[in-house]
């Protein structure tokens, strides 16, 4: 059987389809990138706003259209939430729930009759996500999360938390790197609580990577910035653990932090980014912020606009707020006119462009180690633009002979300028 896995959202959905992909493969199934070829196709989808529901309905619809043969089994946050509805559209033979996601492939096998194993069934070995063209992997340590910011409907959706165990996130760590993966995230929908059920912390997780595996290296996902560790600062003093963070502020107003129910204010957000900067030289800080949040004044509005300058990021994830029903956010007075959040999210945007433009300036002159990616763009005169990432997660371009391969490779690169989405960069040859 040919199965194809698609997602939209976080990268908590793509860990948990490269997940799927293994266990479809271990059964005997082989993994497609073309779903117009699939026999079963699985989606993976996203509700965290109203318009990522939108689009998930729209996939669901043009997968059937475009391949109107295959089943179709379709999970995540939408078809949790709105279980019906998406049972109800066209083409869809399967729902699962979050509860249910650690069982979907069996589920997919029994339920729709495609539970006879194959004449040959496997080990994964070129496992899907080569098949999907990437040289990193997302690892899922954690689902759920214990808090109710007013905003949010993905902790509806995914419900309360729940922590794996140090050795099996060690053992699918070591399995990933033994086929060649070097560099893997850590994901979760409160990662920075992982462990609350099991007795330990995030901390623990990480020593305990570090200590047994040989994973070059090691990424955290998005993480709030609240019940960091006592000694979560000191990590970074092994240089596997890349020095990227992203960290959601969600607003630069401590009046509508409380509103939206958030437990870090602005002074003690600054504080962990000046701890961090301090450490690490060029450490990158990324983050989120709600434009537009219900009864957000003039005055919160440029508060959070100041406190957003002053800190400086090297990136901005920018979310107009939008009614989640559900959510105790859609229930408060003063839902802010569209016009204003527009005016505010490009004001926002300008600022954004303008700190990311500044912060991989700062950058340039350096020399960094830089994972070069699979993916490369063909230039003139038998030339090739590559891809790559340093450890603080800026983009760094390359252009090598067509017949020169660096796919996997971690090489120093001296940055040299800057560009429009990426960084210019030059291999260091050893002398």
């Amino acid at each position: 059987m040919l199965v194809h896995l698609k997602t939209l959202g976080c990268r908590l959905n793509e860990a948990e389809l490269e997940t799927w992909a293994q266990a479809f493969q271990k059964s005997g199934h082989s993994i497609t990138q073309q779903a117009e070829a699939a026999n079963l196709i699985v989606l993976n989808s996203c509700a965290v706003t109203g318009d990522a529901a939108r689009k998930s309905r729209q996939l669901i619809r043009r997968i059937h259209r475009d391949n109107p043969n295959a089943k179709l089994v379709v999970s995540g946050c939408y078809a949790t939430l709105n279980q019906q509805e998406a049972e109800s559209l066209l083409g869809v033979d399967l729902v699962v729930s979050n509860k249910d996601k650690d069982s979907l492939v069996e589920k997919a096998m029994t339920d729709l009759n495609m539970n006879t194993m194959p004449a040959m069934s496997t080990e994964p070995a070129e496992i899907s996500l080569f098949t999907r063209g990437r040289q990193r992997a997302f690892v899922k340590v954690q689902d759920g999360c214990r808090y109710r910011c007013t905003f949010c409907i993905v902790t509806v959706a995914r419900g309360e938390e729940v922590s794996r165990p140090v050795q099996a996130v060690i053992d699918e760590i070591n399995a990933l790197h033994a086929q060649g993966i070097n560099e893997v995230i850590l994901t979760g929908v409160h990662l920075g609580g992982y462990g609350s059920d099991l007795g330990n912390n995030l901390s623990d997780l990480i020593k305990a990577i570090l200590a047994h595996t040989d994973i070059p290296r090691l990424r955290l996902g998005s993480l709030e910035p609240w019940e960091l560790p006592a000694d979560f600062f000191q990590l970074f003093d092994n240089p596997r653990l890349m020095p990227h963070l992203h960290l959601p502020l969600q607003s630069g107003s401590d009046s509508v932090l409380r509103r939206m129910a958030r437990r870090c204010k602005t002074d003690e957000f600054t504080a962990i980014v000046n701890q961090l900067r301090a450490k690490i030289p060029h450490f990158n800080i990324t983050t989120d912020i709600i434009v537009g949040f219900p009864a957000e004044s003039e005055q919160e509005w440029q508060d959070s606009f100041d406190t957003v300058q002053r800190i400086g990021f090297g990136h901005i994830h920018i979310f107009t707020y939008s009614k989640r029903e559900g959510t105790k956010a859609a229930t408060l007075p003063e839902q802010i006119h569209s016009d204003i959040k527009k005016q505010r999210s490009q004001q926002l945007h300008e600022l954004a462009n303008s700190m990311k433009q500044q912060f991989c300036l700062t950058n340039i002159g350096n020399e960094f180690p830089v994972l070069w990616e699979g993916y490369s763009e063909p230039l003139a005169d038998g030339k090739q633009r590559v891809f790559g990432y340093t450890p603080n997660y800026l983009r760094v371009a390359c252009e090598l002979d067509a017949n020169v391969s660096v796919e996997n490779q971690t090489i120093n690169t001296r940055l040299i300028a800057v560009e429009d989405g990426f960084i210019v960069g030059e291999l260091v040859t050893a002398k």
